[in-house]
């Protein structure tokens, strides 16, 4: 996912979509993938100290189970 990540960015940096100051922004803030598994057709990532920024407040939890 660090890859695939890192690829994004850069492609939107390619197409001035964003500025490099942001993207390294997002490399800071994404948190460390701390596990994944691929079975029965489903993703499972689990994700350790990531930080979520809704409309007025910045929330950081201990980790988050995203499923796909």
């Amino acid at each position: 996912i660090g890859m695939a990540l890192t690829d994004s960015l850069d492609e939107l940096i390619q197409t001035s979509h964003i500025d490099p100051q942001l993207a390294m922004k997002v490399l800071l803030q994404a948190g460390h993938l701390h596990t994944y598994r691929f079975c029965d057709e489903v993703w499972t990532f689990i994700i350790k100290n990531p930080n979520f920024k809704l409309e007025n407040e910045q929330v950081h939890v201990d980790k988050i189970k995203i499923v796909a």
